[in-house]
């Protein structure tokens, strides 16, 4: 069975504006949620208000808003996160309720905390969830968030940086296959997330604090390491591409910084494994057939 792959896409147009109010009026989906009225009421009032067809701008006062698509690239569900002082809050819907226990509901836990504290930089993420909602209680508490506070009406959820980073490294935070990052690699690739910012270094961010860590000359030869040559799949299409640091980068002749949608992709990955990844907005399936080059098995550590 396939993992569950959600993604988290910050882009709110109007048909999305239209397929939040539908699942608003669901009361499946509001029966836990305070403000479900006044959301409601805001994004038609904004809808009739502005008539543009990218209302992003909108749903980002406040906060930062985010549709949640799943493998096939269909809206499922939405994410907020309320960022106040160094806590920020998380707010997650499943809208269409087909499918719900999915398990798509853990997957956005796991990228929206992604966001919250490789990109907001949060110190704690808090969910306040009604008691009844048992089905989002679990999902956080399988997360790793721990009871804060309760009352009769609201319990509080939390999990620290701290916290998430520990169960990033052990491997409880990713739906994905393991991967292997040298220590040099890991040293270098750390340089380059210290002066860059933006989604793509939030991604590889991730990436590396979940890796395996190895030791240059014991790296197994069919890991896609920094400056290996991968024969890959992109769903039917074969590549032949090299993984290189963003100043080498060359599209046109095949050398895919690690930057990239498929750069950090298939960064630590070993032949046979299969990632799905968003590729310029779109999900694709992303397979290693063959590690051609590798500079640890041919000695080229300096590389």
């Amino acid at each position: 069975m396939n993992k569950p792959f959600v993604s988290l896409r910050p882009e709110i147009t109007r048909m999305h504006a239209q397929i939040l109010m539908d699942w608003l009026e669901d009361e499946r989906v509001t029966r836990y949620l305070s403000d479900s009225g006044n959301v409601s009421r805001f994004i038609a009032q904004a809808v009739d208000r502005i008539q543009m067809p990218i209302l992003t701008h909108l749903f980002n006062q406040g906060g930062r808003f985010f549709m949640v698509y799943d493998r096939n690239d269909m809206p499922v569900g939405f994410v907020r996160l309320v960022k106040t002082g160094t806590d920020c809050e998380i707010v997650l819907v499943i809208g269409d309720h087909d499918n719900w226990g999915r398990r798509l509901g853990a997957s956005t836990i796991r990228e929206g905390l992604k966001l919250a504290f490789l990109d907001m930089r949060a110190d704690s993420v808090i969910a306040r969830i009604h008691p009844d909602n048992t089905r989002s209680m679990k999902g956080f508490e399988r997360c790793g968030f721990r009871l804060e506070r309760e009352t009769p009406t609201l319990h509080s959820l939390s999990m620290t940086s701290g916290r998430y980073l520990e169960l990033l490294r052990d491997g409880a935070m990713a739906d994905s296959t393991e991967i292997y990052v040298t220590e040099l690699d890991k040293a270098r690739l750390q340089s380059l997330i210290d002066f860059e910012e933006g989604t793509a270094i939030v991604e590889l961010e991730h990436e590396i604090e979940r890796a395996i860590v190895v030791d240059p000359r014991e790296v197994a030869g069919d890991v896609v390491t920094m400056n290996s040559r991968v024969v890959l799949h992109l769903d039917d299409e074969q590549r032949e591409v090299a993984l290189v640091y963003p100043q080498d980068a060359d599209e046109r002749s095949g050398k895919l910084s690690v930057l990239s949608d498929v750069g950090t992709a298939i960064l630590g990955y070993q032949e046979g494994d299969a990632i799905d990844w968003v590729v310029r907005d779109r999900t694709r399936r992303i397979r290693i057939e063959k590690v051609i080059y590798q500079p640890e098995s041919f000695g080229d550590l300096h590389l």
